[in-house]
């Protein structure tokens, strides 16, 4: 009776013989090598319990109901008897007993499931296989329902194979979900011993606000007893000075008594001297000083209701001298601010003068010193290696000044590969840390591309760690992992040579400043970030990703990002991107190619007059704080001058980047500056020297000039 198997199965047929000890992956190749050898054995078995079991293709009408403790006896299998005996089942009453064709298959299912091992995972599908050939068993019996049977087989092999698949695709994200957990509680770990630390900060910042909460409370309570006191201490004077009050007026009433008793006495006493009847003017006297009283007393009320009280012609004179010098004061207050304007922009004009007077002077000293002879510079065509054609690459746009500096950087290339080995410059304070070596160190000959792309690898390895160590001891240590301690001392000896010669090299130049501490390395990281930003908006308005922009969107562009540049500035940029007055705005730049370096990492004229321009803009901020000071560079300077300084000529500064000026300035911690208005006086530096530590910095403008709009 043969197999029949659905194609795309995975499942081996399963056998005493081919079972594998617990823990022991089954794999596809094994599978397939097992089926053929089981197959025939397979189809045999069935052959035989088919031929035992089915009575001509028909189910056993044995109720689910009886126990099944019996069996059919003296039956054969595939005989005449059974084919008779099929035939008057009906007439034949059921009984109790089991069928004998589903007690063998319940039997060898029972067997089966013993011999297999069930502690591993992979044991889990064998145990599928008994089932399966049980199931087989009833397809190849029953040819009635065998396609019906067949297809629900195959569909469950089907969906079976499918989510062994599945299971397989997500045990890899297991793994990753593993590495990921154990990832998430580290970090776990890091933020609890960190919040544990801040928290014990916390508590104690919180005890010591309690101590001061306590003494202010007790210099609170004494306060409140010593204003209890002087209050009881006021009441007390107050009573007295009262009483004295009251005293005093009863005795001035008893004296006016007393006088105005003796004057009675004395009037009547001499009734002769008047000729008048004393009662009369006693009478006339009394009423006289009654009326008098009273006199006194509008006249005081008078003065008190009337006394800050001006005459109506006088109120209006003064009123109409108001309106007229109001006026006045309006005309000249009108006056003085277009006189003010016209001030702003005459200093502007003298400060642009000033700046291109000293410009043209120096290039006339300049030129004075370089154009008696004006030299020849076709001669250097047959001394530089690469002849003329290199020579005049290296030669093109450079006035005579740069081109001492190429013919320099040539000669110097020649000696420096000549030499092998370079003098130690001892240990002391002067010398750098990392050229800190007394011997001879051996000199690596590396190429220029090759020292461009090590300084690069610098930069990108400082740019990825924390900043914690210095520039140059970064520097040191990046050579030790990257050439091993031997070699480091001889890498920084021969890097530090190069970078020195190579002025015109931009890599070179702006590593070699920042290693020196002549400029801060947070101006190149600025400076990058500028250039990625940027190739990052023109990148976001070419919607199409073709590579492309319009001299329009450019400009567009460069306003966005620089929205303090003056327009000259902006044209400044378009014409190095390759726009030309006489060209249509409509005309197309690949973008990307702006931003692209040699392979000796110089960049594109774009890149470089970005940089001009904010050296430029630099050198002219530091001029305006120079000019608000209104002093000479040996003079003394106070914080609190720079301070309403940089506000005057930069009225967009925020209070943090403020501070970070002030304190790169003055050479103190952001920490210890104090707040504006309290001694500020004490902390003085020469106006030199803080204009020098600001030139070193990340210095731009941070809003528009008072005088001209933002862009």
């Amino acid at each position: 009776m043969a197999s029949s198997k659905p194609q795309g199965s995975s499942f081996a047929t399963s056998s005493r013989t081919h079972l594998r000890p617990s823990g022991v992956t089954i794999d596809d190749s094994f599978i397939t090598e097992t089926k053929n050898s089981q197959k025939n054995k397979l189809s045999q078995k069935r052959k035989t319990l088919s031929c035992q079991f089915s009575i001509g293709g028909h189910l056993s009408p044995w109720p689910t109901y009886t126990s099944g403790q019996t069996i059919l006896h003296n039956r054969k299998p595939c005989s005449d008897d059974c084919r008779k005996r099929a035939g008057s089942w009906q007439q034949q009453p059921l009984g109790t007993t089991k069928p004998w064709y589903l007690e063998q298959l319940e039997n060898y299912l029972r067997k089966e499931l013993l011999l297999l091992d069930l502690g591993t995972d992979s044991a889990q599908e064998l145990r599928l296989q008994p089932y399966r050939e049980i199931f087989e068993f009833f397809i190849e019996d029953f040819k009635t329902y065998k396609p019906l049977l067949s297809s629900i087989k195959n569909a469950y092999e089907v969906m079976l194979a499918h989510q062994r698949e599945k299971i397989r695709a997500l045990e890899p994200l297991k793994a990753k979900l593993v590495t990921v957990n154990e990832d998430c509680n580290e970090r776990i770990l890091a933020m609890r011993a960190e919040e544990r630390y801040e928290i014990s900060m916390l508590k104690k910042e919180k005890m010591n606000l309690l101590k001061l909460i306590d003494k202010k409370n007790e210099e609170k309570i004494s306060l409140q007893t010593e204003v209890t006191k002087l209050r009881k201490k006021l009441a007390e004077e107050y009573l007295h000075y009262l009483t004295e009050r009251d005293a005093r007026k009863i005795l001035i009433a008893d004296l006016n008594e007393l006088r105005y008793q003796r004057e009675d006495m004395s009037l009547a006493q001499s009734p002769g001297i008047w000729g008048e009847d004393p009662v009369k003017l006693t009478l006339a006297l009394k009423m006289t000083r009654q009326d008098l009283t009273r006199t006194q007393m509008e006249l005081n009320t008078m003065k008190a209701n009337f006394g800050d009280v001006v005459p109506r012609r006088d109120f209006e004179m003064q009123e109409k001298t108001n309106r007229d010098l109001q006026e006045q004061l309006d005309s000249l207050r009108d006056d003085y601010e277009e006189v003010r304007k016209e001030h702003e922009i005459l200093l502007q004009l003298h400060m642009s003068t000033l700046k291109e007077r000293d410009q043209f002077y120096s290039e006339l000293q300049e030129i004075q010193r370089t154009s008696t002879p004006r030299p020849d510079w076709t001669k250097c065509e047959d001394v530089v290696s690469g002849g003329p054609d290199r020579w005049h690459m290296l030669a093109e746009g450079k006035n005579s000044d740069q081109l001492v500096d190429v013919l320099l950087e040539e000669i110097g290339e020649g000696l420096l590969r000549e030499k092998d080995f370079f003098p130690g410059l001892g240990y002391g304070e002067a010398i750098p840390p990392f050229l800190r070596f007394d011997g001879i160190v051996e000199n690596k000959k590396p190429t220029k591309k090759d020292v461009v792309n090590l300084l690069k690898d610098a930069w990108k390895e400082r740019l990825a760690e924390e900043q914690k160590e210095k520039f140059p001891d970064f520097f040191f240590n990046f050579l030790e992992r990257r050439f091993g301690p031997g070699d480091a001392m001889a890498w920084a000896y021969t890097i530090f040579e190069n970078i020195k010669l190579f002025r015109s090299n931009e890599v070179m130049s702006q590593f070699y400043a920042v290693l020196m501490g002549k400029r801060s390395e947070i101006v190149y990281i600025k400076h990058k970030e500028t250039v990625a930003q940027l190739l990052k908006e023109m990148t976001n308005v070419d919607s199409q990703n073709e590579g492309l922009l319009t001299m329009e969107q450019l400009s567009t562009v460069l306003k966005s990002i620089f929205p303090f540049k003056k327009e000259e500035k902006i044209q400044e940029l378009m014409e190095a991107g390759g726009w030309h007055p006489n060209s249509s705005n409509a005309d197309f730049l690949n973008y990307r190619s702006l931003f692209m370096e040699d392979e000796e990492g110089q960049s594109m004229h774009f890149v470089q007059k970005l940089w001009e321009q904010y050296m430029d803009e630099k050198d002219e901020y530091l001029q305006e704080l120079k000019q608000e000071l209104g002093l000479e560079l040996r003079d003394e300077v106070t914080l609190c001058k720079v301070r309403e300084a940089l506000m005057n000529i930069d009225p967009g500064l925020d209070k943090q980047t403020l501070n970070s000026y002030l304190s790169q300035a003055f050479q103190l911690p952001v920490t210890e500056l104090p707040e504006e208005g309290e001694k500020e006086e004490g902390i003085v530096t020469r106006l030199q020297a803080a204009l020098e530590q600001l030139q070193m910095a990340d210095i731009r403008r941070m809003g528009a000039r008072e005088h001209e709009p933002a862009s």
